[in-house]
């Protein structure tokens, strides 16, 4: 027996020994990980000269104004464009071209305008009338009519057509309506391309739909915009409302956890069992009737399965099925009784640590602020970089051309050879780019950008979880609860976190990292490969995903088991990890059952949240109920503050869910650390709560004979 226990913890590590002078968290501690918080930090001071350069560089401008075919920005001030906040597209069907995926930018010239044109006119009809003057500021600037209308329209100097548009994100767009069931533009059915032929006006509304959608996406924005100005505090209101229910379902955890999982149990087994029945029902009833004892092999596949429901050997299938589950849940709950006890006592016992440790409910407050400046610093430098390409021209030409694609120079374009060999093309603004070892360098820079978000992401995280771990392990720790619980535990364990586990915390964070941006470069490839015919390749690139999917999965929950044991003893990561991971395999029953239990009470308590708030607004904003003498507000689209309450409800529950779940992780641990250490002697106590010492059959022998 001797032999067996020493290859047991031969194989799944050392239980930690008796150490009289452990009293929970360690606060006499040494750094760990220095090299790692060093990495860390010069990987900041990178972070922050990639940002400085890509700032120096980049113009957000490129984003936010549109640019016509010279580069030149729509409605920025201290421009010649400064009046024309509006970009104007000579032929908007042209914009449903392939190449506009290729290149970014539509094959037809593009202009600056003052307002988007409000009548059909063509330049036929324009030229010698007087609505020329009108149809002239949709020409190129410094337009003059010295031309034939050939040449006018093959330089593109000015547009063929003007329809009447709408602007949408600072673009002209034909306004598209509907005029006895057909879709039009303007009054006008058809329209002239400058050739003298007339085509059907569908061919435009189709190209404006490809390039930018239906148009009523800006009014939809707009009264969505103004549901939330007149909805927005009842928003609030309904938010706090899922705060404190949430804050209620946890307190109410340390009185209703038992009941919550029995009732659960036994509902699943009744299910089970109504299946069961009715599956027999159906067996009984189809017996006779022509055509049910066909068997599901002579049948074959069929795309209806609803004939397989007409068949006596399906209803037999399905009642074997859930006979085994039911046999095997009541196995289960037979054999398991004993750990489902305990991880209730541990749920509730939880609900009592936070309890005691109030203000760890607002520290997701904290990790949410440092989340959102991550966030923030890394969207400003990704946009930063990709404005930091200078202007490209090409050549464009309707027609075959072999020079199209290539370089230019607008300012020499016209006296150069291309002109000469093409001369329909056009030197039109393109994309914005570089041949500069810097241009060179933004793709490696984007992915460090990518990378360093994740680094720093996981490292706030991981504070957070570490922070959580050692204020919950100075409660279990605390022998006279709460009476030995030390004063301000969150801030102390915020305190040693920072100052002795940053490079553990960077080292856990690291790892992580790499793996996530892998699945970005493994995301990245899978879409480039989407139109290959390799199978192969699909199929190796599918494994490869799942595989670090699995990967990122698993580190995580190292991740958080280590951190637990940073918290409390203050090793370093590979240290605090590997006897984590060794703890939880000689207690695995424990942990697989203690982790389905949490995950149910978590998924309950989230629906029964959300589903209350969500229906408790639906309620409110579709005039079915009053609070008082306020009635909602008039609203374009009542599912508006419906959505974002229930979407705001969900993340406020799992905010407070995951500081409890850490609760419960932290005290799992502490618990089976106890097992180990302790024997409940006047030396070695235990510090568990008299419930886990009931359930076990524990006791501490000072106090059993006092």
């Amino acid at each position: 027996m001797g032999a067996e226990r020493q290859h047991y913890y031969g194989k799944l590590g050392t239980p930690q020994k008796y150490d009289p002078t452990f009293k929970g968290p360690i606060y006499n501690r040494g750094c760990t990980d220095v090299i790692c918080c060093v990495f860390l930090l010069l990987a900041i001071v990178g972070y922050v000269a990639v940002g400085i350069i890509a700032w120096t560089h980049g113009d957000p401008r490129k984003v936010i104004y549109p640019t016509d075919s010279r580069g030149e920005f729509c409605g920025q001030k201290g421009t010649k464009n400064a009046n024309k906040p509006y970009l104007f597209y000579f032929n908007i069907v042209k914009c449903a071209s392939p190449l506009v995926l290729l290149e970014f930018q539509c094959p037809t010239p593009q202009i600056c305008v003052e307002k988007c044109p409000d009548r059909y006119l063509t330049y036929l009809n324009a030229r010698n009338s007087r609505d020329f003057e009108y149809y002239k500021q949709f020409c190129v600037p410094g337009f003059q009519n010295n031309k034939g209308v050939a040449e006018v329209l093959r330089d593109g100097d000015c547009p063929a057509v003007l329809t009447p548009s709408k602007p949408l994100a600072r673009r002209c767009f034909p306004a598209i309506h509907a005029h006895k069931g057909v879709l039009m533009v303007g009054n006008e059915t058809t329209y002239e391309d400058g050739h003298g032929s007339r085509k059907n006006i569908t061919e435009l509304v189709e190209g404006a739909k490809k390039a930018n959608g239906v148009l009523e996406a800006r009014q939809l924005a707009m009264r969505i915009f103004e549901d939330y100005t007149v909805s927005w505090y009842w928003i609030v209101i309904g938010l706090v409302i899922a705060m404190v229910l949430s804050l209620l379902f946890i307190i109410l955890l340390r009185f209703l956890a038992g009941i919550m999982v029995w009732v659960m149990i036994v509902m699943v087994i009744l299910v089970l069992g109504y299946g069961i029945f009715h599956c027999y029902m159906e067996y009984s009833r189809l017996r006779g009737e022509a055509g049910s004892d066909v068997s599901l092999v002579d049948l074959g596949f069929q795309t209806d399965l609803r004939v397989y429901l007409h068949l006596r050997q399906t209803w037999m299938a399905f009642m074997i099925i859930l006979s085994i589950l039911e046999v095997i849940i009541i196995l289960l709950l037979i054999f398991l009784r004993k750990r489902i006890l305990i991880a209730i006592a541990l749920i509730k016992e939880a609900s009592r640590a936070v309890g005691y440790v109030m203000c760890s409910m607002l520290y997701p407050l904290v990790t949410f602020f440092l989340l959102c400046l991550c966030i923030a610093y890394w969207a400003c430098t990704a946009v930063f970089l990709s404005t930091s390409n200078e202007a490209v021209y090409k050549i464009f030409d309707d027609v075959a051309c072999p020079l199209t694609g290539k370089t230019c120079n607008p300012e020499t374009f016209p006296s150069a050879n291309e002109s000469r060999q093409c001369p329909n093309a056009r030197c039109q603004f393109a994309f914005y780019g570089g041949e500069s070892g810097y241009h060179r360098a933004l793709l490696g820079l984007q992915i460090f950008n990518a990378f360093m978000f994740f680094w720093l992401a996981n490292f706030v995280l991981a504070l957070g979880q570490v922070t959580l771990a050692g204020a919950f392990a100075s409660y279990y720790w605390a022998l006279r609860k709460p009476d030995d619980l030390p004063a301000f535990p969150l801030f102390s364990a915020f305190g040693r976190a920072l100052r002795y586990h940053t490079g553990s915390l960077a080292f856990g964070a690291l790892i992580l990292a790499i793996v996530q941006i892998i699945r970005v470069i493994l995301e990245y490839l899978d879409q480039r490969l989407k139109a290959a015919e390799n199978k192969f390749a699909k199929f190796l690139m599918t494994c490869l995903k799942c595989c670090f999917w699995c990967l990122e999965k698993f580190i995580k929950f190292l991740n958080r088991n280590a951190y637990i044991m940073i918290a409390i003893y203050g090793t370093n990561f590979c240290t605090s990890a590997r006897n984590a991971f060794f703890l939880l395999m000689r207690n695995i029953i424990r942990v697989a059952v203690l982790d389905k239990v949490t995950d149910f009470l978590f998924l309950l308590g989230k629906l029964l949240i959300v589903g209350s708030v969500g229906i408790l607004a639906f309620f409110f904003f579709t005039h079915r109920i009053r609070i008082v003498q306020d009635t909602a507000p008039p609203l374009n689209y009542y599912w508006v503050p419906i959505l974002t309450v229930i979407v705001g409800s969900y993340l406020i529950a799992h905010g407070f869910f995951s500081v409890y779940g850490m609760c419960v992780d932290t005290l799992f641990l502490c618990f089976l650390e106890d097992l180990e250490r302790n024997d409940g002697s006047a030396e070695r106590p235990y510090f568990m709560s008299s419930t886990l010492k009931k359930l076990l059959n524990k006791t501490n022998k000072k106090l059993a004979e006092s």
